[in-house]
């Protein structure tokens, strides 16, 4: 019977229609249709998939981004809120986002009681806040990376204890918990900077997991780090100095990697004319290793850190050498709140009691004072901002 099974399906499919493997006997058709890949978005790599983006799929579409000229919005978040403003943005301006979470960030989503001995705090926060954007990302239809913001020297405990959390969820899923991670080790000189960025790789790239490092410094302060009084010598980084940075990276095998050059991008809130971005940098870099290593013309994949007070044409310009995605935080705060101000203001007479208003005297106020209320217009403001933030990085229309 097994054989006039067989005879028939031959008959029927060819005669190649099986072929052995591994585990035994396989359909042909089923290898051709896992082969092809269904495409989800129509202008992005086959691989790019609604929800968490990890792995190959990620570097894709990077290398999308990077050929394309647009870059995606890097937004440090605090909360669930402003994790779904986040979500709910792409959504509406039809490109990838990237979701930042900070050490300083976790630790507030694990609660500010809650014990932050040896970073538990943080780790258990950013973890939760990580599970919470792969239960949704999906229902939004938009690519989302799950990445993690500056980790300077101090602070490696930090991100081992994210690192453990992806190798044990890549055992059961087969993928990172975190799409990457950023090293921050600009303080340190070049060699230990790559160096330990270098060991770090090594780690990633077993459980598929970007590495973003940073070569000189972003000048300003956030969210617990410094760099106000930095020599202003150090936010320009050299072309030599990345060139030996993608040297050294490029040694580990499956490697994947984005570098945070500094050229002139600070943190913080600064009037325009007062921030002297020089994109032109990175443009330089992006020709000086292509002389070194022939080939693409564009080998760096940078990441722009520090946006605030730059021109949009400084933006541009910078995407046009090579940037795929630039951190927002300071804006998309100062969003944040101004929603929650606005409302505040317009429902200011239905917001001074629990009963009692304009309307009436015995008239409840609950409608108007329910938390959802407040920041759902924070939630709406951030969105707003972030969409134009999207068409100043020319990530709009881009599935």
């Amino acid at each position: 019977m097994k054989f006039t099974l067989f005879a028939l399906s031959t008959a029927l499919l060819g005669a190649n229609a099986f072929q052995p493997s591994t585990f035994g006997v396989r359909p042909v058709m089923q290898l051709q249709s896992t082969a092809t890949e269904t495409k989800a978005f129509p202008k992005l790599p086959a691989s790019v998939k609604p929800g968490v983006v990890t792995g190959k799929a990620l570097e894709d579409l990077l290398n999308h981004a990077k050929d394309k000229g647009f870059a995606m919005p890097g937004v440090n978040i605090v909360g669930s809120n402003s994790i779904n403003a986040c979500m709910e943005a792409a959504k509406v301006y039809g490109g990838p986002i990237m979701v930042t979470f900070s050490k300083g960030g976790g630790a507030y989503i694990a609660g500010k009681a809650a014990d932050n001995t040896d970073d538990a705090a943080s780790i258990a926060g950013c973890i939760a806040g990580a599970k919470h954007v792969r239960e949704v990302a999906k229902l939004y239809g938009v690519p989302v990376i799950l990445h993690t913001d500056h980790c300077q020297k101090a602070w490696l405990p930090w991100i081992d204890g994210l690192l453990e959390a992806s190798e044990e969820y890549y055992k059961l899923h087969g993928e990172p918990l975190f799409s990457s991670h950023m090293l921050d080790l600009s303080e340190e000189p070049l060699e230990e900077n790559i160096a330990i960025c270098k060991e770090y790789m090594e780690k990633f790239a077993k459980v598929d997991i970007l590495l973003e490092f940073e070569l000189g410094v972003t000048g300003g302060e956030e969210d617990g780090v410094d760099n106000s009084d930095v020599d202003s010598s150090r936010l320009y980084t050299q072309p030599e100095e990345v060139m030996y940075a993608y040297e050294q990276l490029s040694q580990v095998p499956n490697a994947m990697f984005t570098c945070a050059a500094s050229f002139g991008n600070v943190h913080g809130v600064y009037a325009p004319g007062n921030v002297d971005l020089q994109p032109v940098i990175l443009h330089n870099t992006q020709k000086y290793m292509q002389e070194k290593l022939g080939g693409e013309a564009k080998p760096m994949k940078f990441v722009f850190h520090g946006g605030s007070g730059s021109s949009v044409d400084d933006i541009q310009y910078a995407i046009e050498a090579g940037v795929i995605k630039m951190n927002i935080d300071t804006d998309t705060q100062w969003a944040y709140w101004d929603g929650i101000r606005k409302y505040e203001a317009e429902h200011h007479d239905y917001l001074q009691g629990q009963i009692g208003n304009p309307d009436g005297a015995e008239i409840p106020n609950k409608k108007y004072y329910d938390p959802r209320m407040a920041l759902r217009s924070g939630e709406e403001a951030m969105r707003d901002r972030l969409i134009q933030s999207a068409k100043d990085l020319k990530c709009t229309d881009v599935l």
